[in-house]
């Protein structure tokens, strides 16, 4: 059994995902399924994609909630998830082989496919659902963070972001160094009071979400608006864990 590495990197690649403004397109899925199969953890293989009972590897899926008040309108938030690349990653911890592993120098987390047995311990510690066994190879996936494009020099800087960051066409999410403070994806979080994904698994996660904000109102209806955005993400919060508690 492997462990975490004492010293924790200073630098954190990771996403941060606007709920705000998330339209639940799926944009951000496929053009994932599309690098990733031709890239580091290829191929993302498919049983009978157009069947009854299909199945495959996606690393990046999207579940839609509706929030109903009984005060007032309903909600619709879709929430993007995959793997969190956590600080605390408990499916490194579990795995016999040492096949999944945290880099020290940027804080991915990653598989090892030549020394990955296939054993799945991995997914039944990970608490967000984020593993993906490749029935074809034998081997658990997961997101990469798009390791062979966001260092690839053959593209220009501003194409070196995950694929999933590239293609949204709303600007919900945003790719950075969550390790500096001062870095746009940090403040952006500080600003907006983004959160970890159930923080009670103590997995510390990198990747961060940002809550639904309240609509523009009269003045009047300000504070009450707040409470209201207040409760949709405590809400929300809770409807994911029940989902990924299943």
């Amino acid at each position: 059994m492997t462990s975490l590495p004492t010293d924790r990197p200073q630098k954190k690649l990771g996403l941060v995902i606007d709920l705000d403004i998330c339209v639940g397109c799926h944009a951000c899925a496929v053009n994932c399924k599309e690098w990733n199969t031709s890239g580091h953890s290829a191929p993302l293989t498919d049983d009978q994609p157009y069947g009854s009972d299909p199945s495959g590897v996606w690393f990046n899926r999207i579940h839609t909630f509706e929030v109903i008040h009984e005060d007032g309108p309903s909600k619709t938030v879709h929430f993007p998830k995959s793997c969190l690349h956590c600080d605390d990653a408990p499916c490194v911890t579990v795995c016999p082989t040492g096949a999944s592993y945290k880099r020290p120098d940027d804080g991915i987390v990653l598989v090892n496919a030549d020394i990955c047995i296939g054993c799945k311990l991995c997914s039944w510690a990970c608490p967000y659902g984020a593993r993906e066994y490749d029935e074809d190879a034998g081997v658990m996936k997961k997101c990469t963070l798009c390791v062979d494009k966001i260092y690839n020099e053959n593209l220009p800087p501003e194409s070196r972001v995950p694929a999933c960051v590239s293609t949204c066409p709303v600007g919900a999410r945003s790719f950075g160094d969550l390790g500096d403070p001062d870095s746009d994806v940090s403040k952006l979080v500080e600003a907006r009071q983004g959160y970890d994904l159930m923080p009670e698994q103590g997995c510390r996660p990198t990747n961060k979400y940002l809550p639904p904000r309240p609509r523009h109102q009269p003045a009047a209806e300000t504070a009450q608006l707040d409470r209201a955005s207040e409760d949709d993400a405590g809400l929300l919060a809770r409807w994911v864990d029940r989902v990924l508690s299943r």
